[in-house]
């Protein structure tokens, strides 16, 4: 058994995805069923929260930030899936402000170059290193990728503060 799942790691490494085809055929029912009763969670839902959770595991493997399989992989998956949904509701709880102050901060996000996004993305939402930022931005080393996120993260303040204060125009040259 453990051979096999060895051997998955490795085709998963090298972005064959048939072992996860075959374990969202193979759980699909199943995860439907736990889904429902745990969290009451819809078929469909249920079926797109796992594949979403299965992306998410093929990213980690790719990404290097899983470099062996979870004795019991099914238990690994599901934790995640229940990581997702509390994720979710504690967002949906949020307070109306807080909430209000996100929206924003993400339509102001989206007003970065595609560059800063991800380089953002990587640092605060993936939890990756500058090493690994640098790796894949293609940054000649780890400072780089620090310098690169600070001046994001300027630009993004910057923006904020202009979309907070819309009468605020830069001033003239003197």
């Amino acid at each position: 058994m453990n051979q096999p799942l060895a051997e998955a790691l490795t085709h998963l490494r090298m972005g064959n995805q048939t072992f996860l085809i075959t374990f969202y055929e193979a759980q699909r029912d199943h995860f439907a069923r736990w889904a429902r009763r745990q969290h009451q969670l819809e078929p469909a839902a249920a079926h797109e929260l796992l594949r979403a959770v299965l992306v998410d595991f093929y990213d980690q493997v790719a990404d290097g930030r899983v470099t062996k399989l979870p004795p019991d992989l099914r238990n690994y998956l599901y934790g995640m899936a229940q990581e997702q949904i509390q994720a979710q509701k504690t967002t949906a709880e949020l307070p109306q402000v807080e909430a209000g102050r996100r929206q924003q901060l993400l339509k102001v996000f989206t007003q970065l170059g595609a560059d800063c996004q991800q380089v953002l993305m990587y640092f605060y939402f993936r939890g990756y290193n500058f090493e690994k930022v640098a790796g894949k931005m293609g940054f000649a080393n780890a400072t780089v990728a620090r310098l690169q996120k600070a001046s994001c993260l300027r630009k993004l303040i910057e923006l904020r503060a202009r979309a907070l204060d819309p009468n605020d125009t830069p001033a003239a040259a003197v």
